[in-house]
């Protein structure tokens, strides 16, 4: 798109100064930019992509990705001939991740320099609603001004007061990233999305893993048979899963960490990883000096149109909350950039956003659950297919896992796709396809009528389809 030249009626720096360059904020640049504003962004970090290309979303899944490369070795009979299975460190597996990580950060800056948009490497904090102030690391400062300016920092990991996140036995989600020794022992605190996932590194470098899960099941705001699943698959690798539990105390000592739990119990390990919630990146920006104010967890309150309480403040991604995904941060900066550029009036996210859950095996879903359908009186049906009858799976010795297809008993409209095992979230987006069409073209009976290659992943649609019609009359 070729760019137009913008024009204020007052004069500032910029255009828009987006804070934070992860997803949500590169998502608003790139748009602004795009229409021919004058844009930068502020980074603390010394090099662009956010907390999701550094300590959350990429590290996680290129760790998750090595360990389960080395579970697959040392499960395939063609390689595991000797006794003794191949292992690897946390150390090792970090190497790859650097990898990707720097590969990452240059693709993302070669987005801003070919896009024109300045990148200012400082921590931002507001003077007045179209003025930021700017400290560098060297201890150098300065001030830039602009029509609007977006918050898009982030998230971090909730750390409660009463933890000592100093001690060099205790981690959070970030810190755990900087792991120099090799634990034989690890309790993580928190079952949710992140604790789970690290549940099945760590468990598949060989460590002995106590996952701590404060509510009654694990992620259950997933579909219930698909967490029945991976709680049944952590309970056969060894992880023991500890529902319906909160710490009373954790003490850090020179070998290790004991965990108190209020229910009486105790425990200890190598090491703790806390992975309980997160908080937005607020409390640094001074955004009381423009009249906003953060909720407990640091998140900001927006309209429709991404606006904050202030009429040229915009705020995307994990700072405001739900759902707290890379991918819908992306699209909550390029909608909120359509907004200011008044483009449009009516954009929003998708109804149904997929998820995606890194852990061995993999877990993906998009649309309703049995369980909320179950609620709202809705006749639906369910097709299956079974990983272990599909060619593709049993030539890649990925058998376990299965499709789940919820679909309307009268209407046959695709209502919720669940998927467990590997590739999940890969496989997912093709139901989710479906899904997005209008009327008669989202049916459970498209995936009758059209050819998938074979052998593939893709075929369980065909075989969940043809369950899910057998079962009515």
């Amino acid at each position: 798109m070729a760019k137009t030249k913008s024009t204020s009626k007052k004069s500032y720096d910029f255009d828009a100064i987006v804070i934070g360059t992860g997803p949500g904020g590169e998502g608003t640049a790139m748009n602004l930019t795009k229409a021919g504003n004058k844009v930068a962004v502020i980074e603390k970090h010394s090099e662009v992509g956010g907390g999701c290309t550094h300590w959350g979303t990429i590290p996680s899944k290129a760790l998750r990705h090595s360990v389960s490369r080395l579970v697959e070795y040392n499960s395939n009979p063609l390689f595991n001939k000797s006794e003794k299975a191949a292992t690897l460190t946390f150390e090792n597996i970090l190497q790859h991740t650097t990898k990707v990580i720097r590969d990452q950060v240059r693709l993302r800056g070669g987005f801003y320099n070919r896009n024109e948009v300045k990148v200012f490497h400082g921590e931002a904090s507001f003077i007045d609603k179209h003025t930021l102030h700017i400290n560098y690391p060297d201890g150098s400062h300065e001030q830039v001004t602009a029509k609007t300016i977006i918050i898009a920092t982030g998230s971090r990991p909730y750390r409660p007061d009463d933890v000592d996140f100093t001690h060099s036995r205790i981690y959070d989600s970030d810190t755990i990233l900087s792991l120099k020794h090799e634990p034989k022992s690890i309790i993580i605190y928190g079952a949710g999305v992140i604790g789970c996932e690290y549940a099945s590194i760590f468990r598949g470098l060989g460590c002995k893993v106590d996952l701590i899960n404060t509510r009654d099941r694990l992620l259950s705001f997933m579909d219930a048979e698909m967490t029945d699943s991976l709680s049944y698959h952590f309970w056969n690798s060894g992880i023991v899963i500890r529902h319906g539990e909160e710490y009373s105390s954790i003490e850090g000592k020179d070998d290790g960490v004991v965990v108190s739990l209020q229910s009486g119990k105790r425990m200890k390990a190598d090491c703790l990883l806390f992975a309980n919630g997160r908080t937005g990146n607020t409390d640094k920006l001074d955004i009381d000096k423009v009249g906003l104010t953060a909720n407990s967890r640091g998140s900001l309150a927006i309209d429709k149109t991404y606006k904050t309480e202030v009429d040229n403040i915009y705020a995307v991604g994990d700072v405001i909350g739900y759902p707290s995904l890379a991918s819908a941060a992306y699209d909550q900066g390029r909608i909120a950039a359509d907004y200011i550029l008044n483009i449009s009036t009516e954009g929003q996210l998708i109804e149904d956003i997929p998820t995606g859950i890194y852990t061995i095996p993999e877990m993906s879903s998009v649309g309703k659950t049995e369980q909320e359908l179950t609620a709202a009186k809705i006749p639906y049906e369910v097709g299956r297919a079974s990983f272990k009858h599909l060619a593709r799976a049993q030539i890649g010795a990925s058998a376990v896992g299965s499709l789940k297809i919820l679909f309307h008993c009268d209407t046959k409209e695709i209502l919720g796709i669940h998927c467990f095992g590997e590739r999940s979230a890969e496989i997912v987006h093709i139901g989710q396809a479906i899904m997005q069409q209008k009327g008669e073209a989202n049916t459970i009976e498209y995936f009758i009528h059209t050819t998938f290659n074979y052998p593939t992943m893709a075929e369980a649609y065909r075989v969940a389809a043809l369950n899910g019609l057998n079962r009515l009359f």
